[in-house]
């Protein structure tokens, strides 16, 4: 037991857990504890707005693999952290933000700045804490990190009023926590073999790779698995790079703007193993609409997803990685379905992107370009909307944590902060965010933050001056009624980007193109690359389910 103020004892659990940095913005109700991280060798990233604090510590995990942290003050600091949480909590993303609070004996009283900050997250986090007492802070934080880590990872958050870190009281940092949960690696043994009894007897057996793939790791695995039943593998958005896209055995994307191969696989097999994946909306469609009569075996360590979209006829609930290593162990050597790999790799040989049209610059090239010149440890992350699918289509990733998006919330602004988190990450890799103008103005501010951190990244802007999928909406739904979606040139983002000490570049060419990314993955300082494409520009294919 030692003698500590809130403040000390949270900083010291911090350091216990080797979190290393922190993405945050001071106020009032945190100063105690930003004060003692002063002298705590912890480096601290200042972001200038709160929202982004959370994108950036929900992409530091994705990169890094550990837990992410930031931290706000009370009120509007935790609200504005909300959409930062709920990106995390929708992509599963380990996080763990610690919010000030006004005095306990404060709570519930309307005072200033307060917010009931537990309430307001409660369902967008796997737990909150709201501290009480200093003894609570170093089994609060603890607990935190293995609850927001283990199981289906995702944000926890701990409120912390603040009395309690300017109060002293005694205190004892615990060396583990008691688990109240299922251990995530046990899994049934019966449902293993009867899965096994499925894919053994399928003869046109597909492979869906979801999210779960990265946040377990289990790439190699589900590479092996795939190789051992010889069956082919479309993925998720969120399973973009989990199998090489230059594997003989990878399809590509699946869902509305999914590749149409990889979707008519879907709906020809006859048994579908759906790896980590919870069968959304944009995957397969509400209520499977992309998907035909397959049998269907699905993994997932979150009993919740399973059969809740889409009715399973087997179900594994346990952690991917470790049920798939128990299936190569188990099933045999698949020696059948050389007519439905034939088939498949036939598809997707004979696929034709659509054709580009107009003498504007096209994403399709652009990205190629950017392809050529992006070492293979080079980290995308892509803002949302027309974008973002254009970067999922034509973008080849290679390796698992090196495309991050925004995928459950779709949330616009998210791919120039989540760069910076990448960045903080694995400093030596170069991180690019595919941006389109609409979104990257959400959280331009940041360039602020990148500047003053000295976190170099770049940013390319397909610069459409619209809303670009709202946009594209309205040209098929709505007959080329552009309601509020017309951006037009109202930002130079040149000029933009130099007043925050930044470096900008226009390009007007391929060549010109080439040049300034050459030129932005040199430079000591974030480069921001203005890219004019057609407001006419869509995002082709698209499909609707058929269900």
């Amino acid at each position: 037991m030692v003698v500590l103020s809130g403040s000390e004892a949270l900083i010291e659990s911090l350091k216990r857990e080797k979190v290393e940095v922190i993405f945050g913005l001071p106020g009032g109700a945190i100063m105690p504890v930003y004060d003692e991280l002063m002298d705590s060798g912890i480096r601290h990233i200042l972001v200038s707005h709160e929202q982004c604090a959370g994108h950036m510590a929900d992409s530091f995990a994705r990169v890094s693999r550990r837990v992410g942290v930031c931290m706000t003050t009370s009120g509007p600091g935790s609200t504005n952290l909300v959409t930062g949480i709920a990106n995390a909590h929708m992509d599963s993303s380990p996080v763990v933000a610690i919010t000030g609070q006004v005095a306990s004996s404060l709570i519930g009283k309307d005072a200033f700045q307060e917010i009931d900050t537990p309430g307001v997250t409660s369902a967008i986090t796997k737990y909150t804490f709201q501290i009480r007492h200093q003894s609570e802070i170093p089994l609060a934080v603890k607990a935190a990190f293995h609850i927001a880590s283990t199981g289906r990872p995702g944000p926890v958050i701990i409120d912390l009023p603040r009395d309690i870190q300017v109060g002293e009281a005694e205190v004892s940092f615990p060396k583990q926590v008691e688990r109240t949960h299922r251990n995530s690696k046990a899994f049934s043994e019966v449902a293993v073999k009867s899965a096994i009894k499925v894919l053994e007897r399928a003869e046109r057996l597909l492979i869906i790779a979801g999210g779960g793939i990265k946040c377990c790791d289990a790439s190699r695995e589900l590479r092996d698995l795939a190789e051992r039943l010889k069956a082919p593998v479309v993925n998720t958005l969120m399973a973009k790079g989990c199998v090489s896209e230059t594997h003989p055995l990878a399809m590509g994307m699946i869902g509305m703007h999914g590749l149409p191969y990889a979707n008519r696989l879907m709906r020809e097999a006859d048994v579908i193993l759906a790896i980590g994946c919870r069968f959304s909306d944009r995957s397969v469609g509400a209520q499977g609409g992309y998907l035909g009569d397959a049998k269907i075996v699905h993994v997932d360590i979150d009993a919740s997803e399973i059969s809740k979209n889409v009715v399973a006829n087997v179900q594994v609930v346990g952690d991917a990685k470790m049920v798939m290593r128990r299936l190569l162990q188990l099933i045999k050597p698949s020696r059948g379905r050389k007519r439905w790999l034939k088939y498949a790799t036939e598809l997707k040989q004979a696929y034709r992107p659509p054709p580009d049209h107009g003498n504007t610059l096209k994403p399709r090239r652009l990205l190629k370009e950017l392809r050529q010149l992006l070492p293979r440890n080079g980290i995308i992350t892509t803002e949302v909307g027309q974008n973002q699918m254009w970067a999922a289509l034509y973008l080849r990733v290679y390796t698992p944590r090196t495309f991050i998006s925004s995928g459950g919330l779709g949330t616009m602004g998210f791919g120039f902060p989540a760069a910076l988190g990448a960045k903080v990450a694995k400093p030596s890799s170069p991180v690019v965010d595919i941006a389109g103008d609409g979104s990257f103005l959400m959280t331009q501010q940041e360039l602020a933050t990148s500047v003053r951190e000295k976190i170099p990244v770049v940013v390319i802007i397909m610069d459409n001056q619209m809303l670009g999928m709202v946009a594209q909406w309205q040209r098929s739904l709505y007959n080329r009624r552009y309601s509020q979606t017309k951006l037009g040139r109202a930002t130079d983002f040149v000029k933009l980007a130099e007043a925050y000490g930044a470096q900008g570049l226009r390009v007007e060419s391929y060549v010109e193109f080439r040049n300034a990314v050459k030129t932005a993955l040199n430079s000591d300082v974030t480069t921001v690359i203005d890219v004019p494409i057609s407001p006419e520009e869509d995002v082709l294919p698209i499909s609707l389910p058929t269900k």
